[in-house]
């Protein structure tokens, strides 16, 4: 068993939600402020989770494309201990979200084949970590949350880039542990995956799910 990989679990929107992430063994949770989603929170029930989140537990805002206007609203009412960066940011971008708001944060970087890789180590140089996702279908509203996965073999061998880097796409408790296997990523991802509905978390699968990872 592997006590050292480490669970986020995405998307959530209730307090029962949150405090089964925790008590499953999440080691972050994320609160998703893209407002298609069907797991959106807005900034005022989010802080009101963010108070809810044991100690030692990290909180992750999701956001799309965000600009500084909406940044700084949410900054200033949740608190927070990382960003996630879920468009199609540039690098500048990043870099200048580090600088203005002093919290970590996390590029999510679409997958879908070898050519998509080689943002891996430009995105390095401005981002605290990576999360490497299913590139979403051409057709698709959401960026990510979208139940797909991507051919994990494209990471073999690639264990040793200069950042923390984070497994998503597809993943559920059937899965996880041959995600890791493949990939050797000591970070996973979740959101769909533990899911009895669209946006509405399961306990008992978060607890499946993270059992899982760890058990790998």
């Amino acid at each position: 068993m592997d006590s050292d990989i480490r669970i986020k679990i995405c998307g959530l929107r209730t307090v029962a939600d949150v405090l089964a992430a925790a008590d499953a063994g999440a080691t972050y949770v994320g609160f998703n402020f893209f407002p298609k989603s069907p797991r959106y929170v807005s900034f005022d029930k989010a802080r009101d989770l963010a108070v809810e989140v044991p100690v030692g537990v990290a909180k992750v805002g999701l956001v799309v494309n965000a600009d500084d206007t909406l940044l700084d609203a949410l900054t200033e009412r949740v608190p927070l201990d990382m960003l996630q960066l879920h468009g199609s940011e540039t690098r500048e971008r990043v870099a200048e979200i580090r600088a203005r708001y002093g919290l970590p944060v996390m590029k999510v970087l679409g997958i879908s084949g070898p050519a998509d890789l080689d943002a891996i180590d430009a995105y390095s140089a401005v981002a605290d970590q990576l999360m490497l996702d299913a590139k979403p279908p051409k057709d698709a509203v959401l960026p990510g949350g979208n139940g797909i996965s991507f051919d994990w073999s494209l990471l073999s061998g690639r264990k040793y880039w200069t950042k923390p880097w984070m497994l998503a796409g597809g993943l559920n408790a059937d899965n996880v542990a041959e995600a890791i296997k493949h990939t050797g990523v000591k970070q996973v991802d979740v959101a769909s995956g533990v899911e009895s509905a669209p946006g509405v978390k399961d306990a008992e699968l978060m607890k499946a799910f993270c059992e899982a990872a760890r058990g790998a």
